[in-house]
């Protein structure tokens, strides 16, 4: 298995090298965004005044209503001075601004007409709130396992920021970029939050098969169902400032990132459960081991397969509504490429997340079986069980912990009896 992983940890590092971006595709793809008019600057502002009345081209025959809003940008051609954003049209229907004074915007400013426009409202504040106080939660309950995993998080972000996009515009196979990113991702990220552990090994192992697993099933069935990747705004929008993108390539690519954090908390959790059944019980066998522990995973499985449904529905609500009200049958809403690539995204997930449960623990098992002869765990084997509880109550008790993993609980045994 260690031969296995090193191969695969081989080949990431060569495909991290062949896939490096040089940022040419990301220029261009810049370039071709401020053409059609996707790029502006954007500055933060602050509301000074909000005022409602007729508008400037209000008539006694069509009276209508309008808001103004008077603004101070922080930065850019106008900063430090008042600025009035166009007329807002009370009377349409559609979305208006309704900020009020001291409210912190953001605001877009296009160059060539030095025009400004309402662009959204300026939430970093709140945004860098939250995640402290989602570092402090992770901290205070995880402790230095909490610190290793939002390090892990970040390196995270890293990767799929400053490696998978510009990679991807720069022309490279979005599925290849996909599969390096998620290898880089596993094997830093297993080690990084769990440790240099036996269990964090062998999660690992089951993680990449079970990847590979997703990887092959949702080829097939991507390709099947003939999806073109530009039903959604963001992909018809790609298509115009980067052609060179396979968006087909590129939905999958998205559902093996998709599939990756879900195998994560899968194998890890079969890996530890193997692990403390056998330090219960070292005399269990290799198949009692792997009975027990597939118990579990079942029970874990059933509860994670419901969790990425609700992940998937729960961010596509308001599509949902909108297909609610189409008067359509739910298979012509369901052939639909928004709703199909979802569902297929779910299904090939799940599976891969199925299939890594009976792997990951018969890793553990096989890796597992008796303890060596002669072990500190036979001393305790010999003994009865009485005699085992009342050596394990004595530990609670004297405050003694549990000795940690080491290859030797993974040993591989002759005798067993698969």
């Amino acid at each position: 298995m260690l031969v296995l992983l090193a191969g695969a940890l081989v080949a990431t590092v060569a495909g991290v090298i062949s896939f490096w971006p040089d940022g040419a595709g990301l220029t261009t793809a810049t370039e071709g965004a401020g053409q059609v008019g996707l790029t502006s600057e954007r500055f933060a502002a602050q509301v000074q005044s909000v005022r409602e009345g007729p508008c400037s081209y209000s008539t006694a025959e069509h009276p209508q209503n309008c808001r103004t809003i008077v603004f101070v940008p922080s930065s850019g051609p106008n900063a430090h001075a008042a600025v009035t954003l166009p007329e807002f049209n009370l009377e349409q229907t559609g979305y208006v601004p309704d900020p009020v004074p001291g409210d912190r915007i953001v605001v877009g400013y296009e160059p060539s007409t030095e025009f400004y426009f309402y662009a959204d409202v300026d939430r970093r504040a709140t945004l860098w709130v939250l995640a402290g106080v989602f570092a402090v939660f992770v901290l205070v309950l995880g402790r230095f396992r909490g610190l290793r995993s939002l390090i892990s998080m970040v390196l995270t972000g890293l990767v799929l920021v400053g490696f998978v996009a510009p990679s991807i515009l720069d022309g490279h196979e979005p599925l290849l970029v996909a599969v390096v990113a998620a290898s880089v991702i596993a094997f830093a990220g297993f080690y990084l939050t769990h440790g240099p552990r036996p269990e964090t090994t062998i999660a690992l192992a089951g993680t990449l098969g079970a990847l590979g697993l997703t990887l092959g099933i949702s080829a097939l069935f991507f390709g099947a169902a003939r999806f073109s990747g530009v039903a959604t705004e963001e992909g018809a929008i790609l298509s115009f400032v980067s052609g060179g993108i396979d968006l087909s390539s590129l939905l999958l690519a998205g559902a093996m990132i998709g599939a990756l954090g879900a195998l994560d908390d899968v194998t890890i959790t079969q890996a530890t459960t193997v692990t403390e059944l056998r330090r219960a019980d070292p005399t269990l066998r290799a198949p009692q081991l792997f009975t027990a522990g597939l118990r579990v995973g079942r029970a874990h499985i059933a509860s994670t397969i419901n969790t990425l449904l609700l992940a998937y529905v729960g961010a596509a609500m308001p599509l949902l509504l909108l297909f609610a009200v189409s008067d359509q049958s739910w298979g012509m809403v369901a052939n639909s490429e928004l709703i199909a690539v979802e569902i297929a995204r779910t299904l090939c997930g799940s599976m891969g997340l199925v299939a890594a449960v009976p792997l990951t623990t018969a890793l553990a098992a096989a890796l597992g079986g008796e303890a060596p002869s002669g072990s500190k765990q036979d001393s305790g084997a010999a003994r009865p069980p009485a005699a085992r509880r009342r050596v394990r109550i004595g530990r609670r008790h004297t405050g003694e912990g549990r000795p940690p993993a080491s290859w030797d609980d993974f040993a591989p045994r002759e005798d067993l009896d698969f």
